[in-house]
């Protein structure tokens, strides 16, 4: 997703916005239907905020792309919130927005493609009758195309493969997972070969294709007028009906060959970063999502120094800046604190992420991180970590939907997922939640004999050499360490990775994503 700035003025309204969202108000509706992704289908949060906040969902993504065109749903979406409408030009929509202090923005991911934006009450006819033109009449301009085909490039080649570490080794890690033949087998913004390719044409073909009333999700939060539900309806109805059936079927799960694989992606850094993992049969439809989402938190919650992780990684060793763990895609990292909503997924993964780690320790700390996770598998969780881990992701839901935005987005995904109201269904869950139910999804779920391991390093041969030759890897330190820790890198720093040398490949970043 590409992010615009905004000025202070709508930071301000968002704090008044989440204000009076609090205050009593009309119960949040959401009007379903039996088919979830029906015409008629859309997610209502009414309140008395002076905020209205849009997202505007199709239930189609980059897994939609066809093979030879990987990277067209995420283009056609930038093409539609960046390109302008039949009537304006992308410049004069911005610049009507800009005395609003308001913006439109996009996110692909691979089952939902999402517009959202927030207006004050008393400009939301002016900003509504924008973003339908954006929406429902497309300019299609050819040097918009063009612009935004080099962004998309320039993307994957310069941000993504040249100035992102964290973010290169986690999208490595998904490609490693799902086969370029599986919808999910490509990064979302696409391959720089495919892109070149890409015409106006393709585009303007996905758009009739995949935005259709089949595939569409309303989501209106806020003060609006009581009848505007209505008039959105109305207006979206223009579009064409679509297939209801594109891209419903269930997603088979990739099928792994047993055994530990690792790519090693050379690429000019002062770092190492470290991603590993496995697919997970576990979404938040699941009944034991709650108890794999108290292990995640516990082992490695994103941005928190009370994880296990931190602790013996960061802490006791001073090793890197981040250990965190996931049990669903959570992008962009380095900028948020809380993952983005509207990322559904009939599929995920459980993954450890660790970076940035001075190339001379890449070796030992990927074998602490293996480490580490045996460790949690075979003892599973204490009754104290469990306890206190349940209590603070019982509150971190009131974080997860602090503001208008965000109430809405979770709501679009509770019915993805056809889950209650997320903070609802949370508090519940965790609520009648035991240790052993968190020790036996662990042994159940994060038991792997497929663990994928991306990493990303300058001296690739060196650390393939050393994984491949299991020689001892110690660690020096700049100021004494307790003797328990002393005596736990004897251990780690032997800890055997067992890999077979066909197994463990070296990828210079050039080719990534190509």
């Amino acid at each position: 997703m590409k992010r615009r700035h905004v000025s202070f003025a709508i930071v301000a309204l968002t704090v008044m916005g989440i204000f009076w969202g609090q205050l009593p108000s009309k119960a949040a509706t959401s009007r379903r239907t039996p088919n979830m992704n029906s015409a008629d289908t859309a997610v209502l949060l009414p309140n008395r905020s002076p905020l209205v906040s849009f997202r505007i969902v199709f239930m189609d993504g980059s897994a939609a792309d066809l093979p030879g065109k990987e990277g067209l749903a995420s283009l056609t979406a930038a093409m539609l919130a960046e390109g302008g409408s039949r009537a304006k030009t992308y410049s004069e929509i911005t610049d009507a927005m800009y005395p609003m202090a308001t913006s439109f923005q996009w996110q692909v991911d691979k089952e939902m493609t999402v517009f959202s934006g927030s207006t004050h009450i008393d400009n939301l006819d002016k900003y509504y009758a924008l973003i339908r033109e954006m929406l429902l009449d497309p300019g299609f301009r050819a040097d918009d195309f063009k612009r935004l085909k080099e962004d998309a490039i320039n993307y994957l080649k310069t941000s993504l493969r040249g100035g992102n570490d964290e973010e290169l080794g986690k999208e490595v890690l998904y490609t490693m997972i799902y086969p370029s033949t599986h919808p999910y087998g490509h990064q979302n913004r696409g391959s720089v070969s495919a892109l070149e390719k890409m015409t106006l044409q393709d585009v303007r073909d996905f758009y009739r294709s995949s935005y259709t009333r089949s595939t569409l999700v309303i989501g209106l939060a806020g003060g609006y007028p009581e009848g505007f539900p209505k008039q959105v309806d109305a207006d979206f109805a223009k579009l064409p009906t679509g297939a209801i059936d594109q891209f419903k079927a269930k997603l088979s799960q990739p099928k792994l060959e047993p055994g530990t694989r690792i790519q090693i992606i050379q690429r000019e850094t002062r770092s190492t970063a470290v991603s590993l993992g496995f697919p997970i049969g576990v979404t938040r439809r699941n009944k034991d999502w709650p108890a794999l989402a108290v292990v995640a938190s516990y082992f490695g919650q994103h941005r928190s120094s009370n994880s296990y992780l931190y602790q013996r990684l960061r802490e006791a060793r001073g090793l890197n800046y981040g250990d965190y763990a996931y049990i669903e895609y959570f992008p962009r990292g380095m900028f948020n604190f809380e993952p983005d909503a509207n990322l559904g997924r009939q599929q995920q993964i459980f993954q450890i992420w660790i970076r940035p780690v001075e190339p001379q320790n890449g070796h030992f700390v990927l074998r602490a991180a293996l480490y580490e996770y045996d460790k949690l598998v075979r003892e599973g969780m204490s009754k104290e970590a469990f306890e206190s881990t349940r209590e603070f992701l019982s509150k971190y839901v009131n974080v997860l939907t602090a503001t208008q935005g965000a109430q809405l987005g979770y709501a679009l995904d509770s019915r993805y997922y056809q889950i209650a109201d997320f903070p609802t269904y949370m508090r519940e869950q965790l609520a009648k939640l035991t240790l052993a139910d968190v020790n036996r999804a662990i042994k159940q779920y994060l038991k792997s004999d497929a663990m994928r391991i991306a990493v990303v390093t300058k001296d690739a041969a060196g650390l393939r050499d050393a994984i491949l030759s299991n020689r001892p890897s110690p660690i020096t330190y700049n100021a004494p360490k307790p003797k328990e820790i002393t005596d736990e890198d004897k251990t780690i720093e032997a800890y055997k990775i067992i890999v077979k040398p066909a197994d463990v490949t070296i990828v210079p970043v050039e080719k990534v994503f190509e």
